[in-house]
């Protein structure tokens, strides 16, 4: 039986202190080949990814974090995948459980799979979670939930596993280049009618694992309920999908 080709890609900025440690949790047995996309890091990302041997692109210019997740999956569409696994190279998330995110998919169960991090509010509190951060998560989770019509424990993660034809179907291109990109694959995933589910996954809350200050997170939110909006407004008025 021929073995399915799973692709790992890596959005990267500034992850010289994780991105070997989140690789070395990864089943290699299970992944055909990692991508890491460097969006003009400052660091030594690119030479430790390099230095562990994997393939790596390099943007000249900062494109944002939706910019660099185009490249990741024009790159790996080209090496024409079973399934494409996006994982931030923060160490946040538990990447072992890669094998857990994927088989839903390779099953044919699921078309889009992601790892949540929130279960139960004091295992997501005691595992570092900030307060407000996890208040916040809960708020939009609601209302994400309503709008779009599924029961996700949250919306906002940075460990998912696409199959092919999510990523062949959906416009990414069209997408925001910056954090709200992962919350329109979403909306454009539920609109185009595939699959969607979540698997529980342990995350990791320190120093050096990413996060987004004060007035990026708030431009994030306020893009993610005018993308809710937009969501809502072709489904009630069936609009030809001009966007997602």
């Amino acid at each position: 039986m021929k073995k399915p080709k799973v692709i790992v890609v890596m959005p990267a900025f500034n992850a010289e202190k994780t991105l070997e440690k989140t690789y070395q949790d990864l089943p290699r047995d299970l992944i055909s080949e990692v991508i890491v996309v460097d969006d003009k890091s400052k660091d030594k990302t690119v030479e430790i990814a390099r230095k562990l041997g994997l393939k790596v692109f390099v943007h000249f210019q900062n494109l944002g974090y939706g910019g660099n997740q185009k490249t990741c999956y024009w790159e790996a569409l080209k090496r024409k995948p079973d399934v494409v696994v996006m994982l931030h190279p923060d160490y946040q998330y538990d990447s072992t459980k890669t094998e857990d995110l994927v088989r839903p998919i390779l099953n044919g169960d699921y078309d889009l799979m992601f790892g949540s991090r929130i279960r139960t509010r004091d295992e997501a509190l005691k595992g570092g979670m900030p307060l407000t951060k996890y208040i916040l998560n809960r708020i939009f989770c609601v209302i994400e939930n309503m709008v779009l019509g599924v029961n996700f424990s949250e919306h906002f993660s940075g460990f998912r596993a696409y199959s092919r034809k999510v990523l062949e179907t959906v416009p990414f291109q069209r997408f925001s280049n910056d954090f709200v990109f992962d919350q329109q694959m979403m909306m454009a995933a539920i609109a185009h009618g595939f699959r969607v589910g979540e698997i529980p996954v342990p995350v990791r809350y320190f120093s050096e694992a990413s996060s987004i200050k004060f007035l990026k997170g708030s431009k994030f939110l306020l893009e993610t309920a005018l993308s809710l909006l937009r969501f809502l407004m072709e489904k009630i008025f069936l609009w030809e999908r001009m966007f997602f």
